[in-house]
């Protein structure tokens, strides 16, 4: 009985997705595991059902340095998520023309969901695709109730929001209005203040949601690449399947031959 409730409860609860935007090059067990991090916290608090996480690498043309041509860092992705049974790749940013900015990645695949969810015919609003893409979350139609896409990040990329020129006013209100964030913190960090000194992000901050980190790991990109170039040692860092796909392929001037 106490399971057949607690299922009834959690399909009352709203039904959010999670997606996290970046270069993933390479992609590292943070990059991934934020996403647990943030599932478990709205599965404690009992606010939210999480029913799927999105991983969607930027295009080529962002130019960041470091970053592998996208083809590699997709199947990178791939081959990381694996083992996970509820978070998917979205290459579609990544065959755009251009960089597209994070506000017209979410729109799209925001969209994308409420067609299928809301349209009573799957196959004439699918039109112009051969399948349904890869990164949408299964079962979303088994509930008619909208879902709501959140963006999944880091304390960085909040406060990437204060450097002048990098993100657009209006860009930033789109986003937090009508998507809202989902941010993971560590220990001892003050994103409340950083969210205070911002107008914006005040405004809607009832759309922010801040998620403590207790398990910190530091591990970044650009640690790995900086080992690889080195030829030291990356196992137990990143996937083994990732290391291996990068040795095979030579990226980041792979000189390790693990």
């Amino acid at each position: 009985m106490s399971a057949f409730i607690e299922e009834t409860t959690n399909r009352l609860l709203p039904r959010i997705v999670l997606i996290a935007c970046g270069s993933f090059s390479p992609p590292t067990p943070m990059h991934l595991r934020m996403f647990e991090i943030a599932k478990d916290h709205f599965e404690v608090n009992g606010t939210h059902k999480v029913v799927g996480g999105i991983v969607s690498p930027t295009h080529d043309g962002y130019g960041k340095k470091g970053l592998a041509a996208a083809k590699h860092r997709c199947a990178m992705i791939k081959l990381a998520l694996q083992s996970s049974s509820w978070i998917r790749l979205s290459d579609w940013e990544t065959q755009q023309d251009g960089w597209s900015r994070t506000k017209s990645v979410l729109q799209y695949h925001q969209n994308f969901m409420n067609n299928y969810i809301n349209s009573p015919d799957v196959t004439a609003t699918m039109s112009g695709y051969d399948c349904l893409p890869g990164w949408l979350p299964a079962n979303l139609r088994v509930r008619k109730d909208p879902v709501q896409l959140k963006l999944l990040c880091g304390a960085d990329m909040l406060e990437s929001f204060g450097v002048p020129g990098l993100w657009s006013d209006a860009d930033i209100e789109d986003i937090v209005a009508h998507h809202g964030l989902v941010v993971v913190t560590r220990s001892g960090a003050n994103p409340e203040k950083f969210i205070f000194d911002s107008d914006v992000l005040t405004k809607y901050q009832r759309n922010i949601t801040l998620v403590i980190n207790w398990v910190p790991n530091d591990v970044s990109s650009t640690v790995i690449r900086r080992l690889l170039a080195r030829g030291q040692s990356v196992k137990y860092l990143i996937n083994d399947m990732v290391i291996e796909y990068i040795r095979q392929n030579g990226l980041f001037q792979c000189k390790t031959q693990l």
